[in-house]
Formats: C-alpha cells, structure tokens, sequence
C-alpha cells in the first residue's frame, strides 16, 4: 500500500522532511506548498517531487490522502484541525497548538473522521528516552519517583538566524514566542519513558534582561518576556516531573539540546552535555556511547546552506545503537536524518499508521498530553507561580 501526501512549509525542516517521505516505499507522490512560492519550486525541483499547490486550500481541495505541516509553531492546532475536516491524514510538527481549545478540536476531529494523527515529536526518539523506555519496561528502576526533561537551547546559538528566515523584517514580534508554549522535547521525552501523565503545574518565569526587542511586551506577539522558565509537575502516578525551558542559557545546545534524568527506587538516569550515566545502589556506569548518534551527512552539506552554523547538528544528527536500525526502510540508509535519529523513525510510524490504519505512537491523545502540560505551565507562570490542574484527554481508543 502507498498514499500521496503534501508538505506544507518547505523551509529548512520541511524540505528535509519531504526528502525522507519521497524516499520511503510507502509513499506514491509528494507535493509541496509554500508561502514563498519560488522555495516550493525549488524544493520540488531539487528533490524531483511530483509537484507543487499554490496554496493549503488548493492542497486541501487536491486528491493528496495526507498533509505534513511545518509552518510556524503557533499556526498549527487550526490547519491540522481544517486538514483532517478535509479528510486527509495529517503529520504535524511540534507543538499539537497552543491552547487547549486547540487541543480538543483536534481530538474531536481524529475521533469524528478515523484519520491518522501524529504530532512529530523527535524527544520519543531520542536514544536517552528510547534506553529509558527500555529500562523502565524491563523493571530495571524500580518505581520511577522523579524525572526532568530540559530543552536548553540559547537564542544565540542559531535562534536570531532562525526567526529572521521563518519571520521576515517583523521577527522580533515572533522570537519572544513563550518558551512553555514549546514544550514538547522536554515533557515528550519524559513521559515518552515513563506510562503517566501530568495533573498539576506551579511555573515561575524568568523575565529577560537582554534588551534588544527579543522578549519585548511591547514588541512581542504573544505579550511575552519571559525566556526562561521552569516548571514541576504532579504526575498522575504520584510522581514527580521537572521540566527547563531556556533560551537565555551558558550552555552548549549544539552539542545535546534535549537532556533527561530519572530517579527509581532500584536506579537512577542522568545526562549532561557529553556525559551519560546509568547508577544502581552499588556503582555508575557510563553509558554514553551507547547513546551517541553518529553524523548522517557533512555540516557544510549544500542543502543546509541557510541553516546556521549553529544550528546544523540537528539536521545531520544520525542513529545510535540503541536505535533499532533494522525496523527502517532499506531506502533510508544513508540519508540525511536529524535531531538525535529521530527523523527515520518520525517518517516511518507515520507511513505505516497511514497504510495499516493504526495509531501512531504520538497520537492526538498522547500529544496532548505532551503539550498541554507547557500551555498550563506557561499559565501558571503569568499567575506567578500558582498551582493550576491539568486536564487529561484519557487514553487513545483501541480503535478510532
């Protein structure tokens, strides 16, 4: 079986993406569309696609069976609802949306149609949540009391490139976007491990101090200033979740941007920059090469050309051995992959939901359990700090 899909939003992420859709056996035809009409013809193009929409209505009104979405962040949660109204499958990049109206929508929408949703979130496949997943099952913590999940990427580190590229001269309204609204890589690898779900949140914002316009009220799209902000979370296991969301930060993000730690009754999981570990009750065991991706193409590559320096580890980030290589195509070894060997294994679940009619591992009520928590989170922290619930979604039927 095969289906013909449609990307939306070519830019650096989207374009990788619509190379690894094109090569996988179960996809027919690839489209794209873009607001910036001469990207999507290069794109198709450059990747001998079957073509290109003039617009998302255009693509929507098509014959295409899915969508994938890569436009800006804080547009997701209505085009993936109107895509799946439409009645194609849809694949959409971090984060579901931005509130939890948004959120419902979408779960409605799958429930009342039966289409395929995946949220694309890379943290799932990250070699730290993947050993702990394993371990977790094997038994091998104990019972997991206390976890943390930090994205700790620093604008300066590729960020300023990034929302001039996505947001033209008026950038700096959207650079302030709320750090807790992105909370996936964080919250997704945690709870990607461990079977739990967070109930509450207490969240203090840090207000920043730079001064450039960046995180800016009066310049911000979002009323935002805060660029850091750490949460903790009641999980609904009685445990304890703790996530980091920094983007003011002395710290090497382009080394490992995404880092977890769990603590279990029997052991315990931690990670730095460079250094993992695996600790019990009578030693540490230094695990990091079991965790370590290795490059899937050069940085200096041609089709990073407007990546920033600083940013290119996450487009060439290959597999590690604890991956399990063998389940992917044999058409995508060696194509470029990213952000820690995710991107394979991202292309892959969706294609096979879509062609076996099953759900994916982030599904629409699994990612709302993965973005929900930050948009809670994020409330929390205009409130200064007050404890707030959390809704749950429940758990995804056996069928939809």
């Amino acid at each position: 079986m095969s289906f013909s899909i449609g990307v939306v939003g070519v830019g650096q992420f989207g374009s990788q993406f619509a190379h690894l859709f094109n090569l996988h056996p179960g996809v027919s035809e690839v489209y794209v569309v873009d607001e910036v009409s001469l990207r999507a013809a290069e794109a198709a193009d450059r990747l001998q696609l079957a073509g290109v929409k003039a617009s998302f209505d255009e693509l929507l009104e098509s014959e295409v069976d899915a969508v994938a979405i890569f436009t800006q962040r804080w547009t997701h949660g209505p085009l993936v609802e109107q895509a799946l109204r439409a009645g194609k499958h849809v694949y959409s990049a971090v984060p579901m949306a931005i509130s939890e109206d948004e959120i419902a929508r979408i779960i409605d929408a799958v429930r009342e149609t039966g289409n395929v949703y995946m949220m694309g979130e890379t943290s799932y496949y990250n070699p730290a949540t993947v050993y702990a997943r394993k371990q977790h099952a094997a038994g091998r913590f104990g019972r997991i009391f206390y976890s943390e999940g930090d994205y700790v990427h620093d604008m300066d580190l590729g960020f300023y490139d990034a929302y001039q590229y996505s947001g033209g001269e008026r950038w700096k309204e959207t650079a302030s976007y709320p750090p807790m609204l992105y909370p996936t890589h964080a919250v997704g690898g945690v709870l990607g491990a461990v079977p739990a779900h967070a109930v509450s949140v207490s969240c203090v914002g840090v207000k920043d101090h730079r001064n450039d316009g960046v995180f800016d009220k009066d310049v911000s799209m979002f009323g935002n200033d805060f660029s850091n902000a750490t949460a903790l979370f009641e999980l609904n296991d009685g445990g304890v979740m703790r996530t980091n969301e920094m983007r003011r930060v002395g710290y090497p993000s382009h080394i490992r941007e995404s880092r977890f730690r769990f603590f279990g009754t029997d052991a315990s999981f931690e990670q730095l920059a460079k250094v993992t570990v695996w600790q019990d009750k009578e030693n540490v065991h230094d695990i990091s090469e079991q965790l370590e991706t290795r490059p899937s193409m050069s940085l200096d590559d041609p089709s990073l050309a407007n990546v920033a320096p600083e940013l290119r580890d996450a487009f060439v980030s290959g597999l590690s051995p604890v991956h399990d290589a063998e389940r992917l195509p044999e058409e995508f070894r060696g194509a470029p992959n990213g952000h820690e060997g995710s991107h394979h294994f991202l292309v892959d679940d969706f294609v096979t939901a879509v062609n076996q009619g099953t759900l994916p591992p982030v599904n629409a009520w699994v990612a709302a359990r993965f973005t929900l928590p930050g948009i809670v989170a994020h409330e929390s922290a205009l409130r200064g700090g007050e404890r707030l619930p959390i809704r749950d979604f429940g758990d995804a039927p056996e069928t939809v």
